[in-house]
Formats: structure tokens, sequence, C-alpha cells
């Protein structure tokens, strides 16, 4: 019985993938079409009708918002047959809805999945995050720090100047005073208007994408998202919630969060292995978007593992 339920990640990977690979292709008719809310639909639905194949007791931890804020694939939602293990899963069907109605860089559709509890439930708020890639001494920089501190300390450990240092941050009113900062420590920025996910999903691959840092505030959720991928593809992650009001602390309380100032790294977001995938929609520096061709659609998914730090490329090529 007890191979029943055990969670065999190795076994599961290639279903994800499956599951990433419809939500993107079910957007990619979407692509560039100005419309954010039809994109994003299309990729849940397809999202959760993969889900529902696959053998799992699955049970959405981050997902498309709480239960009367998201018809599909809301927070709580069992997944699966029921008939497999118990999991947890963390999505986003199309993280980058923007990017996607505008045919910009970097859209993705994202998955991850490990054993029941192994996921911090994060409640919808925002985070400050700070993430860098593999190689480094953990704690080198830390969320204590100022942004201008983290870029030395980054420079030092990486023997290099600030000069050589380039920073992902999300494009936002509130990032003014940060992007000033640090642009005064001769850093450069790489700007990106939408998809967080990627952004730190760049850091782990600085010498593809030339991206070592990212820091900023965005959506809690792909805060653990982001912690998922950094659990397989290397590197360190830090958030701690932010609440701006009573309902935001609520929400915490709901997600059973009693420390409210707690920072959490990528071991603390994620616990245990887990699997990831991730299918590009558009264009991007992860991943190559949907190719469309007479009678095809292609689309490219990365799919991972924690548990052997094994990180697949696969190409999907799908007759229409």
């Amino acid at each position: 019985m007890a191979d029943i339920v055990e969670f065999h990640d190795r076994m599961l990977s290639l279903g994800l993938a499956r599951v990433s690979e419809a939500a993107a292709l079910a957007s990619a008719k979407l692509i560039g079409r100005g419309d954010e809310k039809a994109a994003d639909q299309a990729a849940v639905d397809a999202m959760r009708k993969q889900l529902d194949m696959l053998d799992i007791n699955g049970v959405v931890v981050i997902g498309e918002g709480e239960r009367d804020e998201a018809p599909m694939l809301y927070i709580g939602e069992e997944v699966g047959t029921g008939k497999g293990p118990g999991v947890d899963i963390a999505l986003d069907p199309l993280e980058g809805t923007t990017l996607t109605a505008k045919d910009m860089p970097n859209a993705l559709a994202v998955i991850a999945m490990g054993p029941r509890g192994s996921m911090l439930h994060a409640p919808d708020v925002y985070m400050d995050k700070l993430a860098i890639g593999p190689g480094y001494d953990q704690g080198v920089v830390s969320l204590d720090m100022t942004p201008s501190e983290r870029v030395a300390a980054l420079a030092k450990a990486k023997a290099c100047t600030a000069d050589d240092i380039t920073v992902c941050i999300l494009e936002r009113p509130r990032h003014e005073d940060l992007i000033t900062e640090v642009r005064a420590t001769g850093a450069g920025i790489r700007l990106i208007t939408d998809g967080d996910v990627a952004g730190v999903m760049h850091c782990a691959e600085a010498d593809v994408t030339g991206i070592d840092m990212y820091m900023g505030s965005g959506g809690a959720p792909e805060g653990v998202l982001a912690a998922a991928a950094l659990k397989c593809m290397g590197g360190q992650i830090y958030g701690r919630l932010i609440f701006r009001n009573n309902d935001e602390k609520d929400r915490a309380a709901k997600a059973g969060i009693t420390d409210l100032d707690r920072i959490y790294d990528r071991d603390d977001m994620v616990t245990q292995d887990v699997i990831f995938a991730a299918t590009g929609v558009t264009d991007g520096s992860i991943v190559p978007g949907i190719k469309r061709e007479v009678g095809y659609l292609t689309a490219t998914t990365i799919l991972m593992r924690s548990k052997t730090g094994s990180v697949r490329r696969m190409t999907y090529r799908n007759p229409v």
C-alpha cells in the first residue's frame, strides 16, 4: 500500500510537462490578441483538464486566487484522479498574461509539484524578494541589507566590480527608489514589465541570461513557484511577506502564518524535493515560445527534478 501513495517524482515528471504544455498551447492562439483574461482562462481550462488525467491526489496550494475569486484552479482545489500520492501543487497557468496579450517576451505556463505539505501556503499578498544563482555561499546577500550592500556583496563574492553585476527588477512605480539606488552603484538593471518567476529563474542561468540577481516586491505565490524552480536549478531566494492592511493579515492567518515578519529562504518555501515544468508561450531567455507552422504547433518545455538536479529541455510538435 505504501508504494501506491509514495511520491514518485520520476514517474510523474513527464505528466507534469504535459500539463504545462497543454496550458501554453491553449493560450498560444491568443498571443498578441490584446485579451489577457481570455488567454489566462484558456490556459487555466487546459491545465485543469490535464491535471485531472494524472493519478494523483492533488491539492492546489498556489493557484489562481481564493475560491470565491477563481472559477478553477483556486487555492484548496482538489485535482487529479484521486488514486495516487497526496501532492501539493503550485501553478501559474499563464505567468505573464499581459506579456501574452501584447506578444512580449518571457510568458510561461508554470507548474510545480511536491509531496503533501512540501510547499508554503503563501497568501495572495506581496512579497519582498531577493534571489541569486548557484555557486555562492549561503547568505552572501540578505533582505536585511540595503540594495547597494547586496550589489557590493555579490560583486565581492563574484570577484568582480559592481559594474559587472546586472539586477533584474519589475518595472513598477513602487520600485523607483530601488532602481535609483541600484543604478547609483554602477550595476546594470534589466527591467521587466511582468513575469517575475522567469525573472528569478534568469539568475540561475546567469551565463545565458546575463542576470546575476533579482530584487523587488511581487506576488507571494510567484515567490513560492520561483523557489521551486531554484530548488531544482540551484540558487538562493529570500522572501518576506508585505501586508498593506488587516484584510491581508487575515489572509495570512487563514493560510496558517503566524510570524508576519519572518524571512523565508528557498528551503522554507519548498521543504521537500519537487518537480517543476515551464513551457514557453512567447519567446524568452529560458525557453522559446510556441512556434506555428502549417498543420503544427511546437512547444518547448524545461522540466526539472530537484532530487537529481536534472534539467531537461523538450520539444513537443503537436499536429493541429
